[in-house]
Formats: C-alpha cells, structure tokens, sequence
C-alpha cells in the first residue's frame, strides 16, 4: 500500500505585491511551481479514492498525492481553484461556517493581519501588555513576565516573541480575554471593520458551493473554528452539528464527510466524537505521511507547502516517499 502525502496550504495569493506583503503565505508564483514539481513526482489523488483506500483497501496510484486548503480564503477561489483545474487536480478546501456566513473574522486571522500590519514585534507587544493591564484583574492569569516565560518558545517558523503573540490570543488566555485584547489590536493595527475585512479575506456560500459543484471537495473546519480539544462534549456536539448542516446544505457531504482540526486540536475523545458524526476522514496539523493501512482515518497527517519544493526543476527532497 502506497504512503500518502497529503499537503497543507493557508493563504496562497500575490503577497509581496498585496497590501500585506509580511503576511506568511505563499505566493502565488511558487504554487504554480509547486503543483509542476508535484505533478512531475507525485500522483494526485482525490478525497474519494483517499476514502476509499481507508475504508476499503482499495490501491491507490503510484506516490499519491492529496492538496487541503484550510479557512476558506477567497485567495482558493482567486487562484487555487482556477489553477487546479488547469492542472487536472482536486482541492479540499475546510470551511470554518462562522466567517463565510456572519462577515466575522476569525480571531487567528485577526492575529495574522495584526502581525503582517506591525513592523516591530517588540513595540505590539507593548501595546498587548498594555491590554493585559488592563484586563488582568478581572481574569485568573499570570503576570505578564511569568506568561511570555511560559509559553515564547520558538519553533520551525517563528521566533518566540511571534508565538507568545499567537499562543497568547490563540489559546492561553480565557476566550473573553483574548478576544477583546485581540479586537483591540485589530482596531489599531490594521483600522477596518470587521465586516468589510471578512468580505475581502473569506469565500461565502456561492463561492463554496461552486466549488462542490464542479468536483472540488469541502470539509468541515468547524463552525467557530474553536479548539476541539478545549471544547465540552455538548460544546462540541454543537460546533460539528452546525458546521455539517452547512455542508448538508451545500451538497458537500455526498460522497465523503471530511474534518480538519482547527489549529490541528484533536485528541481521543475528539476523534471518537467524528466516529459518532460519521466522518470519513479527519486532517490534523502532524508532519508526516500517511499510510492507509495503518494511519487512523480520522489522525490523518499532513506536510505543510514549505516541506516541498516550489518549482518543477528542484529534485526529489527527504519527504518524497522514494527518499524515505
């Protein structure tokens, strides 16, 4: 049985040209490079022969190869989708409802345009302890120092000032806490309404459902795009209930029901939970490949765009499954 590799991209746009040319994407010249190298070494595969494999054994082509587009940027409508369809290759792109519906913007958004809008991480995070101050008191927290000595610890991406930042408004703090500090630094930072940003960054629902329509997949990436793994039982009912009525209504969930964990947050009871909603397939955040006959459907891996090459004349690197 063949590994999978199954590849994880987020914003996929023109960046350096864009009014946020510091935002961590991928531009869009190296996705194109990207699918050549891919189409050149790799099999691309579709979610329904991905399911089938899992579910039934089924063989699977030479070195496949699976693309998952997470938060339902307009820039996978813009320019992936187009794109693979030139290049004969199905997406599956992961919806989180709540910002393609409600002209919100997710707060991890939120926290990436306030880092691409900021020059000097040193002086953000001045204005974010002056936050802090404000609110700690009414909040069960640490100070400040003890805080950023917890949790600043660099990792393969970003230096530790940049992940106190995220980790701190992602998921450290109570949610009242890190959403309003979060607004606040939005308001300043980057100075638009939440409703015409959300307009700009997300699809909506015809976007989506043009997509099923003409056989890309969509998947659920939750409703609120909450940490699954933080979420009581009854929470998490909730949030993958509403998040497949949407896909119920856009005929999504037809031929596979599929899952990506908001920030990568799955545990034991979280995956028992899809196996209760009858997921097919769930996508985590794990760096690695998959392998069908022994993978958990449902703990799938994936590599993310910067672990592959970006353009169609680089050589097979060390997570092409000949390398391994």
């Amino acid at each position: 049985m063949e590994k999978v590799t199954v590849v994880m991209y987020h914003y996929v746009r023109n960046i350096l040209t864009s009014r946020y040319p510091s935002i961590k994407g991928l531009e869009y010249e190296d996705f194109l490079g990207q699918l050549k190298y891919i189409k050149k070494h790799y099999t691309p595969i579709t979610i329904e022969q991905l399911s089938d494999s899992f579910k039934h054994g089924t063989d699977l082509p030479k070195n496949p190869v699976l693309l998952t587009f997470d938060d339902a940027y307009i820039d996978h409508f813009k320019y992936v989708y187009p794109t693979l369809k030139k290049f004969g290759m199905q997406g599956s792109f992961y919806a989180p409802v709540k910002a393609v519906t409600e002209g919100s913007v997710l707060d991890v958004n939120k926290i990436h345009f306030i880092l691409a809008s900021c020059t000097n991480i040193k002086d953000l995070l001045t204005d974010f302890n002056r936050e802090y101050d404000l609110l700690k008191s009414r909040f069960d927290v640490d100070s400040y120092e003890a805080l950023y000595e917890k949790i600043a610890v660099s990792n393969r991406f970003d230096s530790g000032d940049i992940i106190f930042f995220k980790r701190a408004l992602q998921v450290a703090l109570p949610e009242s806490m890190r959403s309003q500090i979060t607004s606040k630094l939005f308001e300043k930072h980057v100075g638009m309404s939440e409703e015409a940003f959300s307009e700009e960054l997300y699809m909506d629902k015809r976007h989506l459902q043009h997509l099923v329509n003409d056989g890309m997949h969509v998947g659920s990436h939750g409703y609120d795009h909450y940490w699954w793994n933080k979420l009581s039982g009854e929470q998490l009912d909730n949030e993958l209930d509403k998040s497949i009525h949407f896909l119920d209504s856009l005929g999504a969930t037809k031929n596979v029901l599929s899952a990506c964990y908001p920030y990568g947050s799955w545990s034991d009871s979280v995956v028992n939970k899809l196996v209760d909603k009858g997921f097919d397939l769930g996508f985590t955040t794990e760096v690695n490949l998959a392998h069908p006959s022994t993978s958990h459907k449902l703990i799938i891996p994936r590599l993310d765009t910067n672990d592959l090459p970006k353009s169609e004349f680089d050589e097979k690197n060390s997570w092409h499954p000949d390398s391994l």
